[in-house]
């Protein structure tokens, strides 16, 4: 199977190029786009702070709320800017007494919109039976 950007399953997902020209170096280029996503998602969405972890080996949790991790995978020049609903033992113990996974998933489509326009450069529009994807560039609205 052919290999592509990892993100949760389940997320909301917009992708990007990471600039990685020739006089780019792609370790910086990675950091500020770190960086914008920590900046522009706390403007966005004050309840976001800032994390530090990962879910599996690919995916990075940059932001956590009570409903969301915000992170971001990378493979091979692209990136995947994500929100998922939480799936850490502390969520789920919250959740047993106050259910909290609806309420994630309805939080997630209400920013969704939002989201997307202030990340996605590129929409997903499928995938070939080896698994690779094939993107467009999003239309731009100026």
């Amino acid at each position: 199977m052919g290999r592509s950007v990892s993100y949760p399953t389940g997320s909301l997902v917009a992708f990007r190029l990471l600039d990685d020209g020739e006089d780019d170096d792609a370790d910086w280029v990675y950091e500020c786009l770190v960086d914008e996503i920590i900046d522009t998602t706390k403007a966005a969405f004050p309840s976001f702070e800032t994390f530090d972890g990962w879910r599996g080996r690919e995916d990075r949790i940059l932001l956590r709320n009570a409903f969301a991790d915000c992170g971001i995978s990378t493979y091979c020049g692209l990136a995947a800017i994500w929100l998922a609903p939480r799936d850490d033992a502390r969520f789920w113990e919250a959740d047993f007494s106050h259910p909290r996974a609806a309420r994630a998933r309805h939080w997630i489509a209400q920013v969704a919109p939002r989201f997307e326009r202030m990340f996605g450069e590129l929409k997903m529009v499928g995938r070939f039976s080896n698994g690779e994807a094939i993107f467009e560039r999003q239309k731009s609205c100026i």
